[in-house]
């Protein structure tokens, strides 16, 4: 049943002669911006919708001109995760969407293992009443992630119609917009050439289900990653024993510069997933970097570039953060050499 009409809650349109014959949540969609297609088929299928006054719940229903919809949209329910005041490093907030340098160690989101304590948490405690509601929740909307262990750059959609341009964007991976994400790590090693670009499709591992692994053509994703080694550690060395490298993600898949950094022999220092097979060069640095990737503790990425555009001005927006300090400090050490 439809809850009572209020000004709020309540849009009333009329079919114009230009959409006899289309869709009702195609139209719908074209018409009210805010909200994705998939939101508006759940409220026709919920039964919100009304056609002349009269329930409506066949979402391929035909429209005619001169026809009035009623749309009354429910109130956003509260998010299932809780709201945990845990603190965030917000490099810019707007009402559209908030763009966090998140610190390695803080899952994104929650799944099993880590139900709490989640970048998710931390955005419903921060957000609050300016979360308007992703497909009809009172929730941050995620389109992008980073790993647990990895820092820097993430943008966290704060409604429905930013979650579906952000989404756009990072699907379309820069090809057609200013997406642009960019990565600092240090791998192993120096590899080849001081600039490339790693074109190898990505899938789960047949071997070990909870890693990913660079599989044939004609399998798995496709995944790209250009590559620019930055500075080598010791500097002049013809055989450094690890380099600074930036990763420009033209695909945006699971574990994809780890991968593929490893998948050319180079893979990041600390990443004990990828890298296992370098724990005893690990044990062979001098004390200072040794020192410093112990305390670190994890694979050595950080998100230091961002851009998009804004889903609702449409301005390019870039951000850029420097690594944290364990991160500067391995890097500060291995300098030295």
């Amino acid at each position: 049943m439809l809850p009572p009409p209020t000004p709020d809650n309540l849009s009333t349109l009329s079919v114009p002669p230009e959409a006899a014959g289309v869709r009702l949540d195609r139209w719908l969609a074209q018409s009210l911006p805010a909200f994705s297609r998939s939101r508006l088929q759940g409220l026709i299928a919920a039964g919100d919708v009304r056609l002349d006054g009269n329930m409506v719940s066949d979402c391929g229903h035909r429209l005619k001109p001169g026809q009035r919809i009623d749309l009354v949209v429910p109130p956003p329910v509260a998010a299932e995760p809780v709201a945990q005041a845990i603190p965030l490093m917000i490099v810019h907030e707007d009402a559209d969407l908030i763009v966090i340098d998140k610190p390695a160690g803080l899952v994104v989101h929650p799944a099993a293992g880590h139900e709490d304590g989640t970048l998710v948490n931390a955005l419903i405690a921060h957000c609050g009443e300016s979360l308007s509601g992703i497909g009809g929740v009172r929730r941050p909307g995620i389109v992008h992630r980073l790993d647990k262990d990895t820092s820097g750059l993430i943008v966290v959609a704060k409604n429905d119609h930013a979650h579906q341009e952000l989404s756009a964007q990072f699907a379309d991976h820069g090809r057609t917009g200013p997406l642009e994400r960019a990565y600092l790590a240090i791998v192993w090693g120096m590899p080849r050439r001081p600039h490339g670009t790693i074109d190898a499709p990505i899938d789960r591992s047949s071997r070990n289900r909870e890693k990913m692994a660079v599989v044939p053509e004609g399998r798995g994703r496709h995944a790209v990653t250009h590559y620019e080694v930055l500075d080598t550690y010791p500097t002049g060395s013809t055989e450094p024993v690890a380099s600074l490298v930036r990763c420009v993600l033209e695909t945006g898949r699971t574990h994809q510069i780890r991968v593929h950094m490893a998948h050319i022999g180079h893979p990041l220092l600390g990443d004990r997933v990828y890298g296992s097979g370098f724990v005893t060069k690990a044990a062979r640095l001098p004390d200072a970097p040794r020192q410093a990737l112990a305390a670190m503790n994890r694979q050595a990425l950080h998100a230091t570039l961002l851009g998009f555009a804004h889903p609702g001005s449409g301005e390019t927006l870039g951000f850029t953060a420097d690594p944290p300090e364990d991160f500067a400090k391995l890097q500060n050490s291995l300098a030295k050499l």
